[in-house]
């Protein structure tokens, strides 16, 4: 049938000649990667961005106000364009750690709201109880509200991981070679658009679909161990 072999033609041209397929290979390593360092960035600086948000100190609680409000006020894809064509404009890092650092600031913003919901979820008498044994705190928060609390915006931060994937598309701006641009060059060199852009689609979906399903069985886990 002619349309199976305009199938496997266009399949041939788009992605085994000159092994075309590696670069959607090499652009998924790139999006897991950027992802991966950027959660981990995005949690760090969401947690210390809710304890300013949750301080006592004026000036604190203003810190977290601005840095929430800019964030997620402002285009991700702004974001980057500043973080990478002007902020880090004369360090020469490999773009793809900047590009991590850009989502991580992203993320941060969206992640500390996040966690101050998750602490605010949290009984103040779990505090109470914590400072009439002695404790501080800073000792109050990191062993008995932050477990707790951890527990209950798991499935957000999985989403918030998910969300961090598909926003990772945009790097292409900058000139990365992630999944995205891999198929958006396949399909410059080709002249072929269905192919690329079905091979993109399926692959995020995939990635996504599989990390879905392991951070399901951690959750189950999880709460496994609050039944015990």
């Amino acid at each position: 049938m002619d349309w199976v072999e305009n199938f496997k033609s266009e399949f041939f041209r788009c992605f085994i000649r000159e092994d075309r397929y590696m670069l959607l290979v090499k652009g998924l390593g790139v999006t897991v990667k950027i992802s991966f360092f950027a959660l981990l960035l995005g949690i760090l600086i969401g947690f210390l961005i809710a304890l300013c948000s949750l301080s006592k100190k004026k000036p604190l609680r203003a810190i977290g106000k601005v840095y929430t409000d800019i964030i997620r006020g402002t285009p991700s894809v702004t974001q980057l364009m500043i973080i990478y064509f002007v902020v880090f404009a004369s360090v020469h890092w490999s773009k793809w750690i900047i590009c991590a650092i850009a989502f991580g600031i992203n993320s941060g913003g969206y992640v500390s709201e996040i966690f101050r919901a998750g602490i605010l979820s949290i009984d103040k008498g779990q505090t109470e109880a914590g400072r009439s044994l002695g404790l501080t705190s800073a000792q109050t928060m990191v062993k008995i509200i932050l477990p707790q609390a951890l527990k209950n915006i798991f499935p957000t931060l999985c989403n918030e991981f998910i969300v961090l994937i598909k926003e990772t598309a945009i790097v292409g701006y900058v000139g990365l070679m992630d999944i995205q641009k891999a198929g958006d060059f396949i399909k410059s060199a080709t002249f072929i658009a269905f192919m690329p852009l079905i091979a993109t689609a399926v692959i995020y979906y995939v990635l996504i679909k599989l990390l879905t399903l392991i951070l399901g069985k951690v959750e189950k886990s999880m709460r496994k161990s609050d039944l015990r």
